[in-house]
């Protein structure tokens, strides 16, 4: 499944020499050119990790910072600074940022730093062993366990568990889960939706709804400590 990045820089020309690398590398950045509109489409999409220019006009990248850690405490960022701005990068680390990388910088560190980040966020990730409570999802052989069980789940419940998964602690719209999941063959709407998350419930067990909760209105969130 592609990594999600957004990308929030306000120079165009950056972005697509940062998104043709990504793209390479399985990795699906958006981009947001200005800081209010990163905020915007946060809202809206889930995102593995978020590129950040501190460098901004009206909304800044500190104060984007600042705001996303209320809204979003687990979500790794990898801050972008200019030569020699140090307390920018201070500023930033003190306010959250899981890393920085002074511009100029070749793709191949972006990608790299990118990679640690993620790894650090979620170190089950490199293990290819995700878990949440007493559920434990294997990558590689597709199985799941709750309470040690195995658990047989659909093609379909199994892309969505792991994209929960993978984006533990954050919410993730209707609109988007599925294709998040990498399901775009599967035609989306929230009725679709809300019918794969009940038999998947079902079938870990989740009911009350602990592990995945729903978000009024907006989609599901999967409890990053699993109750």
């Amino acid at each position: 499944m592609t990594t999600r990045v957004l990308v929030v820089d306000d120079d165009v020309r950056l972005y697509e020499l940062i998104r043709s690398f990504l793209e390479q590398n399985d990795v699906g950045p958006a981009h947001a050119p200005n800081g209010r509109r990163a905020l915007e489409l946060l809202e809206r999409e889930a995102f593995d990790a978020v590129l950040l220019d501190v460098m901004m006009p009206e909304l800044d990248g500190l104060a984007v910072l600042k705001r996303l850690r209320a809204r979003w405490p687990a979500l790794p960022v990898l801050m972008l600074t200019a030569k020699g701005d140090e307390t920018d990068r201070v500023v930033g680390l003190e306010l959250g940022a899981d890393d920085y990388l002074t511009k100029p910088f070749s793709p191949r560190e972006l990608l790299a730093r990118l990679r640690a980040v993620l790894r650090r966020a979620n170190p089950d990730l490199g293990r290819q062993r995700l878990t949440a409570g007493n559920v434990v999802l294997e990558v590689e052989t597709r199985a799941v366990y709750a309470d040690g069980q195995l658990v047989e789940l659909t093609g379909l419940e199994f892309d969505l568990l792991l994209s929960l998964l993978r984006r533990a602690g954050q919410v993730v719209p209707r609109a988007s889960l599925l294709a998040q999941a990498g399901r775009t063959d599967v035609t989306v709407s929230d009725r679709t939706v809300d019918v794969h998350i009940s038999h998947l419930r079902k079938k870990l067990g989740d009911d009350p709804p602990r592990l995945i909760r729903t978000v009024r209105g907006v989609g599901y969130v999967l409890a990053k400590d699993g109750a």
